[in-house]
């Protein structure tokens, strides 16, 4: 599943490429992606004619600004894609859902083999009220800035373990199974780490591993991994995963103390890490 950084990509992306283009047509193969409109042509209709004025994120939801107060929510799901075609010569590949043709030339097409993925126009005002999640997303690590204090002591509130308190959307918005692996290797902290149990320098090394995990993963455009289901708008796929420190390299020797990585399985997943320097 598309993580923080993956999305932030993709956002970025779409900002260059869509803002201020008109919809000219919208194409649907069936309800299943835009699920929350009663049928497909009042989807169409709710963005024939209007413009892209703006492409925010959310956590891992994208909202596409539209000139007449609506907007477009896309949320990836686990195997989403958004791409960038030059137009109806291209032909649409397999799992191809939504096609949205601009009057500028050009289309957005939204590919989703699992069909967790969805897209839907909405009021502005409305959209929390409409995905709930969003109304408790708590802070974005990339787009909140704050002291490591104050984020020392958003930690010691809590009594969880590293890795679910990462993971915990009302605590920190868009941080999945992948990127918190890579954060608590890079402040050498185990997953199972109570979070009121950490120094004040453990909370400084956790901070700056998660400021500087993200960045440099949307920096590398994000991770695709051997499934291939996360590539960029362009369908091209993301170069973070030759940089994992941990994840999905169990046997592998640690980059840091030389001693062979493990993993165990945690919530249903596998969580990588080293025995030996993250305490």
């Amino acid at each position: 599943m598309p993580e923080l950084p993956e999305v932030e990509v993709v956002r970025r992306d779409l900002e260059r490429e869509i803002v201020g283009k008109k919809v000219k047509a919208v194409e649907a193969d069936g309800m299943r992606s835009i699920r929350r409109h009663h049928n497909r042509k009042q989807f169409a209709n709710r963005l024939i004619g209007h413009k892209i004025t703006g492409v925010e994120r959310r956590g891992k939801y994208i909202l596409c600004r539209l000139d007449g107060g609506e907007v477009l929510v896309i949320h990836l799901g686990m195997s989403g894609q958004l791409l960038r075609a030059k137009g109806g010569r291209v032909p649409t590949t397999k799992h191809t859902h939504v096609v949205i043709t601009f009057t500028q030339g050009g289309q957005l097409r939204f590919v989703d083999p699992r069909t967790f993925g969805e897209m839907f126009v909405t009021e502005l005002d409305t959209v929390e009220k409409d995905v709930s999640e969003l109304a408790h997303l708590g802070l974005d690590p990339l787009e909140t800035a704050m002291s490591w204090e104050h984020f020392g002591r958003m930690v010691a509130e809590k009594h969880m373990k590293l890795k679910a308190l990462l993971m915990d959307q009302k605590f920190l918005a868009g941080i999945g199974n992948i990127y918190s692996d890579e954060i608590l290797f890079g402040a050498g902290l185990r997953w199972d780490r109570m979070s009121d149990s950490l120094s004040a320098q453990e909370v400084r090394r956790l901070y700056r591993a998660m400021v500087e995990t993200l960045q440099d993963a949307v920096k590398y455009r994000g991770s695709s991994l051997s499934d291939m289901q996360y590539v960029d708008l362009h369908g091209k796929p993301g170069e973070y995963q030759l940089h994992h420190k941990v994840y999905a390299r169990e046997g592998e020797t640690c980059r840091r103390c030389r001693r062979p990585l493990v993993r165990e399985r945690y919530g249903g997943r596998s969580t990588f890490y080293c025995e030996a320097c993250q305490v």
